[in-house]
């Protein structure tokens, strides 16, 4: 039960420069190249969900290269009414599964 207004949004977790991949071989089977809004990353996202209040929903842990909407049905299992997102998480497809579940996804645009 959400006791406040939900957000979610995800963050890289870099393991190392994008130049030094290559030296980096012990992680390389566990991490990957992703680009984000900043640019190429090597290692991780992590996708949180969380409250106007600072209460941890939900989270999850990906590779670099795993689209943003890809973990948000599992992350918002059990959340029912609004969910605020970045555009990172616009898809039609993913709002009426969403939707149908009782949770409207609401995603804005950053003016530049």
């Amino acid at each position: 039960m959400c006791s406040g207004i939900p957000f979610i949004d995800s963050t890289p977790l870099i393991v190392c420069h994008y130049r030094r991949i290559r030296l980096h071989r012990g992680i390389a089977g566990l991490s990957a190249r992703g680009k984000t809004s900043t640019g190429w990353v090597f290692g991780f996202k992590l996708h949180l969900g969380v409250t106007d209040r600072g209460e941890l929903l939900a989270c999850a842990l990906t590779l670099a290269n795993v689209d943003d909407r890809q973990p948000l049905p599992r992350l918002a299992a059990s959340l029912t009414g609004k969910l605020f997102a970045n555009r990172g998480y616009l898809s039609q497809a993913l709002f009426e599964q969403l939707w149908q579940r009782g949770l409207e996804l609401i995603a804005w645009i950053r003016k530049k």
